[in-house]
């Protein structure tokens, strides 16, 4: 069965392929996104991986694969199998550091919890808790200044949202309480 899907949400697939495996080529992508239901002709393809500012990068293997851009115009490979290069953040503390930046606040209900950002930064924030792919997380909705983690505990949102505040806080720094309610 094929799916048809919107530019953004074939730029998406091709990012989770390419975070989760090893693609060596074009037709080894093609295959990869086919066998989800995703035909896409070569020169979209290209197109595609153009627009996203793949690349190919060496891997110690010696073979070489698809890299996307890494935030900071440093271009990395984001796959989890292992890193080529050794340039590549480990995704606990690349969450870390934008958490850091970007993180305001965080309050929970129940399994939910809501962080907020600056203006714009959410969903840079999100990517960033999703590569984590942590256990307890099922996953992030984001918007332009808030994300909608959902926590796979059903009393687990609490416990969550203090662990991020936690990350986001340096070390050293006094986090201010939060407001009453």
């Amino acid at each position: 069965m094929t799916i048809p899907l919107t530019k953004a949400a074939r730029h998406a697939r091709i990012v989770e392929l390419l975070t989760r495996h090893k693609v060596r080529s074009q037709p080894e992508l093609a295959r990869l996104l086919a066998e989800g239901g995703v035909e896409v002709t070569q020169a979209t393809l290209s197109r595609d991986l153009d627009e996203l500012g793949a690349l190919k990068l060496r891997a110690d293997d010696g073979t070489l694969v698809y890299a996307l851009p890494g935030e900071g115009g440093g271009r990395i490979p984001l796959y989890r199998t292992g890193v080529p290069n050794g340039s590549a953040e480990n995704p606990d503390a690349r969450l870390r550091r934008i958490a850091e930046e970007l993180l305001v606040s965080a309050e929970a209900s129940a399994n939910l919890v809501i962080l907020r950002t600056p203006p714009g930064a959410a969903q840079f924030l999100a990517s960033a808790i999703d590569h984590a792919d942590w256990e307890s997380i099922l996953g992030t909705v984001a918007g332009d200044d808030t994300i909608l983690v959902i926590s796979r505990d059903p009393a687990g949102g609490d416990a969550l949202a203090r662990l991020l505040l936690n990350m986001a806080t340096p070390a050293g720094t006094p986090r201010r309480p939060p407001p009453p309610p």
